[in-house]
């Protein structure tokens, strides 16, 4: 890969979660993180983004207008915005919410700012990072942020402190999916992922899973709960009809934007 096509892809990530790690992005384009750093120290000389301990966010005042890039590319984090965007308008003020890990609830976190006086707890450190940079600009702070611990895997989430888990409760738990089919249920590919969402569901009284088009219909490894145990299904009016059909008749809330 070029390097003007991985700063751009990186750009088109910074502009859709809000934040980038070095880590992660090393992984993603299989480089080292050397390159990683370099590629946004450039950047940042160019007046597009500011480094942060770790990666880079977005500098104040910036947006994506005008910000282009490959199209696939452009097309999926397009569908990550709707969906994240559909997730934070079903947040109510003044609740308690619970953020899984995943690339789809860490893009719903540049949408908290709308919100008022949310206790927001997670498992992600990505997602609490992020949140926390954003109450060091918002006077006076309007958000509580609780980060449940255990020991980080790759994708930044704490696994592990089922006790922490258990005395936690939540108005409304918000989560990706790895697969969400009817007959076959809410799956996941990822064995932490789905330890932790099968804890989920037992705390909340309203489960909203995030779903990519592609993953509607789709069974992945490992079993979590039935479809029926979820409330809310949120993805895009891309995603395959049938499923989403089925899933219906089972009393899913299906919200497509």
């Amino acid at each position: 890969m070029l390097k003007s096509e991985r700063q751009n892809r990186i750009m088109q990530q910074l502009h859709t979660t809000g934040s980038v790690y070095v880590a992660e992005l090393a992984r993603t384009f299989q480089v080292d993180a050397v390159t990683i750093r370099r590629d946004l120290a450039e950047l940042e000389k160019a007046g597009q983004l500011q480094r942060v301990h770790g990666g880079a966010m977005l500098r104040a005042g910036q947006t994506a207008e005008g910000f282009s890039t490959l199209p696939e590319i452009a097309q999926k984090q397009q569908i990550e915005r709707r969906i994240a965007e559909a997730a934070a308008r079903s947040i109510p003020d003044n609740s308690v919410v619970f953020l899984g890990t995943g690339a789809l609830t860490r893009a719903v976190t540049p949408f908290l700012n709308k919100h008022t006086h949310l206790t927001i707890i997670t498992n992600a450190l990505d997602i609490a990072w992020y949140v926390a940079q954003q109450a060091k600009l918002a006077q006076p702070i309007i958000h509580t942020l609780h980060l449940i611990g255990g020991q980080a895997a790759p994708d930044y989430g704490l696994y592990g402190d089922d006790e922490a888990l258990r005395r936690v409760r939540a108005d409304l738990v918000i989560f990706e999916a790895g697969g969400l089919d009817a007959e076959r249920g809410l799956t996941h590919d990822n064995r932490d992922c789905a330890h932790m969402t099968r804890a989920l569901l037992g705390i909340s009284s309203q489960t909203v899973a995030l779903v990519a088009p592609e993953r509607v219909g789709r069974a992945g490894a490992i079993f979590v709960a039935p479809a029926s145990e979820i409330d809310v299904l949120i993805s895009v009016h891309e995603a395959p009809t049938p499923p989403l059909w089925d899933l219906s008749e089972l009393g899913v809330r299906i919200i497509l934007t």
